[in-house]
């Protein structure tokens, strides 16, 4: 984890020091915060810090911290978990995103990709005593669409969808003397709320 934090902050702080001048010749670099409120919905939260660099008018890159209860849904995705009584949280997860914008006012489409890396805890509905943890890694291409519904262009709307891989990486996925299995791809479809300053 630490790794990609230094990456992140690396960035951030190169892209806040290089100095670019907008068609006002004015240096602006963009931030903007951002979360997905389904994550909320389903006992979590989801904050994401953007950083749009003014060097280039195309990227943008973030950091963003999550967590949720799985429902039975995204379980039952995976056949082998299917109807087995599992219960399942995203205790913690630290990703780093980057985003290509086709528009260079980073509007409208864009793809993207993210690395993140997620804590999850599990246990079965028989044995609710017993947990078990473990970590994983993930890589996952993105498409989106970026939408500011205002004139003042400071909050936007952003639907996305992703294919993902994943693999744990370390601790143990067996609770109720069964094991959790994690399925190599992941699908994922959500809608990020955002604000830039």
């Amino acid at each position: 984890m630490r790794p990609l934090l230094s990456l992140f902050i690396f960035w951030m702080t190169f892209t806040l020091a290089v100095p670019a001048h907008d068609a006002h010749g004015q240096s602006q670099p963009i931030l903007s915060v951002e979360t997905d409120p389904s994550t909320f919905v389903f006992g979590g939260y989801a904050f994401h810090l953007r950083v749009a660099p003014a060097a280039s008018s195309h990227w943008v890159f973030g950091l963003g911290a999550y967590a949720m209860n799985f429902p039975a849904l995204f379980v039952d995705v995976n056949p082998k978990n299917r109807s087995e009584g599992w219960k399942v949280r995203l205790q913690r997860g630290w990703g780093f995103f980057t985003e290509y914008y086709f528009d260079p006012k980073r509007r409208g489409w864009y793809v993207g990709a993210q690395l993140a890396a997620q804590r999850f805890h599990v246990r079965k509905e028989a044995a609710p005593g017993e947990k078990g943890r473990f970590t994983n890694v993930l890589i996952m291409g993105q498409a989106g669409y970026r939408w500011y519904p205002f004139a003042s262009r400071t909050l936007y709307v952003q639907p996305w969808a992703g294919l993902g891989y994943t693999s744990p990486v370390s601790g143990d996925q067996r609770a109720g003397g069964e094991r959790y299995d994690v399925a190599p791809l992941i699908p994922f479809l959500t809608v990020h709320l955002g604000y830039e300053f």
